[in-house]
């Protein structure tokens, strides 16, 4: 089952360096979405089919934390797999958005490391 992927963070460069990581991957993806902060992955959610979110936290206008509360309220989107990916080091908080049910993975990460939290996420298998 090819992945469509929603890509959140306010660095253009982020996004793309995990772009890259996600077609050198062997995960199937289909189309990724990409948004510079949560207002406009919102949109993108309500106006596309997403597989899964990659979503940083700390940007301006709404943070990654802030989204997630969003998605995980909504009843569409509530299941969506979400994988943190950010600098941020406090344990307390990353307990935090995993007893939301995201994943993490912290910057700067592997290309292994994301492959796999994705699977772990998704159950899609690589290869």
């Amino acid at each position: 089952m090819a992945l469509n992927v929603l890509v959140v963070d306010d660095s253009a460069l982020m996004r793309n360096i995990i772009i890259k990581v996600l077609n050198l991957s062997d995960i199937d993806i289909a189309e990724i979405f990409q948004a510079a902060h949560g207002q406009d992955a919102l949109e993108v959610l309500n106006n596309n089919w997403v597989d899964l979110m990659l979503l940083d936290i700390n940007m301006p206008v709404m943070s990654g934390l802030e989204l997630l509360d969003i998605v995980r309220a909504n009843p569409e989107t509530k299941d969506l797999p979400i994988i943190m990916v950010s600098s941020e080091s406090q344990e307390k908080r990353i307990s935090a958005i995993e007893q939301k049910g995201a994943g993490f993975v912290h910057k700067p990460f592997t290309p292994e490391l994301l492959r796999d939290e994705i699977q772990k996420a998704t159950g899609v298998i690589h290869g």
